[in-house]
């Protein structure tokens, strides 16, 4: 039997999809939030509103962390949370890629119980419920078992690989990118990439729903310092983030300045 949460986040998810790619995008209104802080749409917001009535009205009682939503802090009372991105890669769905996703998380006392983060039009629905796996269209996922450090594949930006986060300096590996943080966490979970490095600060709203698939799915995931990630904090960030194999994710640990 699936977890009456995880198939909360599900039925949401598929619901969001449907409203984002709904609006057409030549007409599609966009603006940059205050503080340099990225671009929004309406399409973010109505999804955003969506969530926010459904949600909320099947959970009365969890709290509410939305990258688009005032935060008011009364989450922090709760016993559990939404932890909500309405569009991950704002930027990838205002230019047409097919990379954003909706990243959705129930934490449970600051750890991930419940995530989905899904691609619409890449038609990918990962899942995973605290004990129980992870999922992509409903196949397990197992991440990458490479234990060669010379070969991995790595998920990072540019900046991540410059010599000045090393302690010998930029270790040779093989590097790719998307812009949306939650699908890359995603695609380690996969298997489809054997590590994924950030070393900025990254939101909660970003991390919660793929650090859920990861650990569920054999990996280690902690912040750039190896520290757990907690969730529902106060200050909902997190100091990057890094997660590979267990062996792996030592490597680059310790291999990072």
């Amino acid at each position: 039997m699936q977890d009456p949460d995880l198939d909360l986040l599900i039925k949401a998810a598929q619901t969001s999809g449907e409203i984002a790619t709904g609006f057409a995008m030549d007409r599609l209104k966009k603006w940059d939030k205050d503080d340099n802080a990225g671009p929004v749409t309406e399409a973010d917001l109505a999804v955003n509103a969506y969530l926010e009535d459904t949600l909320q009205i099947a959970r009365p009682d969890y709290g509410w962390l939305s990258e688009e939503s005032e935060d008011t802090g009364q989450r922090l009372g709760k016993h559990r949370a939404f932890v909500i991105d309405p569009i991950d890669g704002t930027r990838s769905f205002i230019e047409g890629s097919t990379t954003w996703a909706h990243s959705f998380a129930i934490v449970e006392e600051g750890v991930p119980v419940a995530a989905v983060v899904y691609l619409p039009l890449r038609q990918k629905l990962y899942a995973a419920a605290r004990g129980q796996g992870a999922t992509l269209n409903g196949v397990p996922l197992r991440m990458s078992s490479n234990a060669d450090y010379d070969t991995l594949e790595v998920l990072a930006t540019k900046p991540v690989f410059e010599a000045k986060h090393w302690k010998d300096g930029a270790p040779t590996l093989k590097r790719a990118h998307r812009p949306s943080l939650a699908y890359r966490l995603a695609l380690v979970a996969e298997g489809r990439f054997d590590a994924m490095i950030t070393l900025r600060r990254s939101w909660e709203w970003d991390i919660a729903a793929g650090a859920l698939l990861l650990s569920e799915a054999g990996a280690r995931i902690t912040d750039r310092h190896g520290a757990p990630l907690i969730f529902n904090k106060p200050d909902p960030a997190s100091q990057g983030v890094l997660t590979a194999n267990p062996e792996m994710h030592g490597r680059l640990l310790d291999a990072l300045a």
